[in-house]
């Protein structure tokens, strides 16, 4: 079966090499032909990412039957995106499979098990958008921001007053 293998980092600063070793490594043992690597630094939460895009047109013109990824987060976060790109696949007759969480989509118990996986990354991307507004709410009180937390510059008002609020610096 001729594979395309995706690989999706966040940042500059994450590297994509173990997740495409590992899906090389799995299209081997289980004698998939490699189409292509697609590769995209690019958060999980957009849908339009360069390589993806690419990924999505190439198997549109049915050069792939598979699509390989570590983890189902990588592909996508949005339960209403990996649904909707996953009915694309069955359309297209592409399999889907992510080699650490065992998904084949070619079952009725496969297709169960992608949705519950769907929903949950999709609650984790949650879960952590909201912590980081809290963090930055929380460093916005207390004066300081970003990684190196200094405190930001007071604008207006005397240099002896605390917080701006006209009261002496205990």
């Amino acid at each position: 079966m001729k594979a395309a293998i995706y690989c999706r980092v966040s940042t500059e600063e994450q590297d994509a090499d173990k997740q495409e070793y590992l899906c090389k490594r799995y299209c081997k043992i289980n004698n998939h032909q490699i189409f292509k690597i697609y590769k995209d630094v690019y958060t999980g939460t957009k849908a339009s990412r360069p390589a993806f895009n690419e990924l999505l047109e190439d198997m549109r013109h049915y050069k792939f039957r598979a699509v390989v990824v570590t983890k189902l987060d990588r592909i996508g976060r949005s339960l209403q995106h990996l649904l909707s790109l996953f009915d694309e696949f069955n359309k297209k007759k592409v399999e889907f499979i992510a080699i650490t969480q065992n998904i084949d989509t070619t079952t009725s118990t496969g297709k169960l098990q992608l949705q519950i996986l769907g929903a949950f990354a999709e609650f984790e991307r949650n879960l952590i958008s909201e912590r980081t507004k809290e963090g930055l709410k929380r460093a916005k009180g207390v004066g300081k921001r970003g990684k190196d937390k200094k405190p930001r510059k007071r604008r207006g008002g005397s240099k002896n007053t605390y917080f701006g609020i006209g009261i002496s610096n205990p």
